[in-house]
């Protein structure tokens, strides 16, 4: 409840600024917001969908808080070359309750006008639409694939990142470079479910080329994540630890911090009413650790008929092998073999969704969707999933986006 009044306090501030700077006629401060207000369903209560990250899915009882959230960011100029960005947003992410988090917050400098720098929190480059992975307005589909997204759930660091833009006749050229520390949380869905907090100092860089209505982004990012409060694994390598096991308990352990790597490449086209988006993407694990190596890919075809844009996406998640092996002494068979073995293979998964959204008024966007999620080892998707549950899962949502 308190959490509720500080968001609309917030949000009512922010309105009550806006309308203040409107009346002294303060030109240099800009705010807009997004949302989306959305209800979701599966056909099951023996496991619950859920995007990335998220410690509250849905089950087979209709629920809000799958899509919905609210963001709301704020631009002040301070002069011709610098100035400050600030962007909250609410919504369920590692708690089963809504939640605000400080998701920007920047001074940019522009040096010319090819090239500006942004310091403080700003949004990793990772995947083709990071920059706007939260706006449900400027997307196609209702949630980004979570066999994609689910794989780099960190989302922007501490620190500071180079933009450069030119254009060479009508193609245009992007690169961004950043380095910082990412902080946050993590939900960890074994057993009951369980939070742990993370530290990662990361660097990368991207690319993007656009030319028309065609676009293409290809992005790299390494982080050296280190976690010391996950208690499933914490309670695994001690037991290791225990049995003579210390570097396999070292190997899959966080607690020292261990380097992942990330690279991506994605392209969209919007081209005669045909809207096509498309991403690839790997994980690797430069270290031994638990986390396994992945693949994942998608891609979601639409065609457009006036304002109404009916889409169909394919979307998979596959297992690249695991950086741990185990040594001959600890097999399978035995309990904490069984236990080290049930940990190292990757979700792997593939979904079909089908959709279509209908931009009925200025900015607001209507849109329905149906996905059939289909595991084939462990699920990225689902979490809570009760002990004998092996089938496919399809959920249906609808969802109004916004923006202001």
């Amino acid at each position: 409840m308190k959490k509720k009044l500080l968001v609309a306090a917030i949000f009512a501030a922010t309105a009550a600024m806006q309308a203040q700077a409107a009346t002294l006629g303060d030109e240099n401060l800009s705010i807009s917001g997004f949302g989306t207000l959305g209800v979701a369903k599966s056909n099951t209560d023996q496991a619950q969908f859920a995007r990335y990250n998220q410690a509250e899915g849905v089950g087979d009882k209709a629920r809000i808080g799958l899509d919905t959230n609210l963001g709301l960011q704020a631009t002040y100029k301070i002069n011709d070359w610098l100035s400050g960005t600030a962007q909250i947003l609410t919504r369920k992410n590692t708690s089963p309750t809504f939640t605000t988090d400080l998701t920007w917050a920047f001074l940019k400098a522009r040096v010319n006008d090819e090239v500006s720098v942004r310091v403080g929190r700003v949004v990793l480059p990772t995947f083709l639409i990071s920059d706007y992975q939260n706006v449900g307005y400027a997307n196609t589909m209702m949630r980004p694939p979570i066999e994609m997204y689910g794989q780099a759930p960190i989302e922007n660091v501490d620190g500071a990142d180079v933009n450069f833009q030119r254009a060479f006749g009508d193609f245009n050229f992007t690169t961004q470079a950043f380095v910082g520390v990412s902080r946050g949380k993590l939900f960890v869905p074994t057993g009951a479910g369980s939070v742990a907090t993370y530290r990662a100092p990361a660097a990368g860089i991207s690319f993007t080329g656009e030319y028309g209505p065609f676009l293409v982004r290809v992005g790299h990012a390494r982080a050296d994540l280190k976690i010391n409060d996950l208690a499933p694994i914490n309670g695994l390598t001690a037991q290791l630890s225990q049995f003579g096991f210390k570097q396999l308990a070292n190997d899959i352990g966080l607690t020292d911090g261990k380097k992942i790597a990330f690279t991506s490449i994605g392209a969209t086209m919007d081209w005669n009413n045909i809207v096509v988006q498309t991403e690839y993407a790997q994980r690797r694990a430069k270290e031994a650790v638990y986390i396994p190596d992945t693949n994942a890919w998608y891609t979601m075809v639409g065609y457009r008929v006036g304002k109404v844009l009916p889409y169909y996406a394919h979307a998979a998640e596959r297992d690249a092998g695991a950086s741990v092996t185990p040594p001959a002494s600890l097999p399978k068979n035995n309990p904490l073999g069984a236990a080290v073995y049930g940990l190292l293979p990757s979700p792997e998964q593939t979904s079909d969704l089908i959709g279509v959204r209908w931009d009925f008024a200025k900015s607001v966007a209507l849109k329905v969707q149906a996905d059939r999620v289909k595991p084939k080892t462990k699920s990225g998707s689902l979490i809570f999933v009760k002990p004998g549950f092996s089938g496919n899962v399809t959920v249906v949502a609808a969802a109004l986006d916004f923006v202001f």
